[in-house]
């Protein structure tokens, strides 16, 4: 989705930081930038990344995430990228010897926010493209967070899965009960309006003939000012409306040039 709004300023809250311990393609610590921008996060952290930084892929790849990749921490050590956090969550798709609670992305966010929301620092860990975290690292985190994805095809790539926890942590922070724009509707017209709109029409069509049998009626009625109700029109689209049946009106009274005159019985 484009929506790109140059024009609107960042601004850095307390985000969680993500790590990506040993990425191996500039690409994916592009497209894991631009992710964490679509959803308010900065704090990028790079662990021995394979082809060093900076890194132009990885810059064209953030699509204009720039104060994401200007912001690109690297570090030599997991336990450097993660020795200023508190709270630290190791994300993988495959189950591990270990003695570590799983957590959900939903739990895993409710946790981070009220973490940060105290004014502690936390962090997420990402591992590498064809393997993941190492369990050493993931020995460094509090708590394993895993997707629940289909475990016949579990892997996901590195910015799908930043896209994801970084999602969840928007929406419980509640960043996300407001959208960036509304719909645009209109407010639906007064009901004294659409009260207008029905008797115009009914006129009308008592007028062309419309409804042939008098005993139905009422129900016919009902059923018309039933089905408009459900438009929850607008002013605007009334009037429009109106517009039309006056159009119809005027046409029905107006004689049809096309229409054939009746042939004469006089004979000269």
């Amino acid at each position: 989705m484009a929506g790109t709004d140059s024009s609107i300023k960042f601004e850095l809250r307390a985000t969680p930081a993500i790590i990506l311990c040993e990425p191996q393609l500039g690409e994916n610590i592009g497209t894991a930038a631009r992710a964490m921008a679509n959803f308010g996060l900065w704090d990028l952290r790079l662990v021995r990344p394979r082809d060093g930084w900076p890194n132009e892929k990885a810059v064209a790849a953030a699509s204009r995430a720039d104060h994401v990749i200007e912001r690109v921490r690297v570090f030599e050590t997991l336990e450097e990228a993660i020795a200023d956090l508190t709270l630290v969550y190791a994300t993988t798709a495959r189950s591990r010897d270990m003695q570590k609670e799983v957590i959900g992305p939903d739990i895993a966010a409710g946790r981070l926010t009220a973490h940060i929301g105290g004014g502690n620092k936390a962090g997420l860990l990402f591992g590498r493209e064809k393997w993941g975290l190492l369990n050493e690292e993931i020995a460094l985190a509090d708590s394993i967070v895993t997707l629940p994805v289909e475990p016949a095809f579990a892997s996901l790539n590195i910015a799908q899965a930043v896209l994801i926890l970084a999602y969840e942590w928007r929406r419980q922070s509640g960043l996300a009960e407001t959208l960036p724009f509304g719909s645009g509707l209109a407010d639906v017209a007064p009901k004294s309006e659409l009260v207008g709109l029905f008797e115009h029409l009914e006129g009308v069509l008592d007028r062309t003939g419309f409804f042939t049998t008098p005993d139905k009626r009422p129900s016919m009625v009902n059923n018309l000012r039933t089905a408009l109700t459900r438009g929850d029109f607008s002013s605007q689209e009334i009037r429009t409306l109106r517009g039309v049946i006056s159009s119809i009106d005027r046409r029905h009274e107006r004689p049809n040039p096309n229409r054939q005159k009746p042939e004469s019985n006089n004979h000269e």
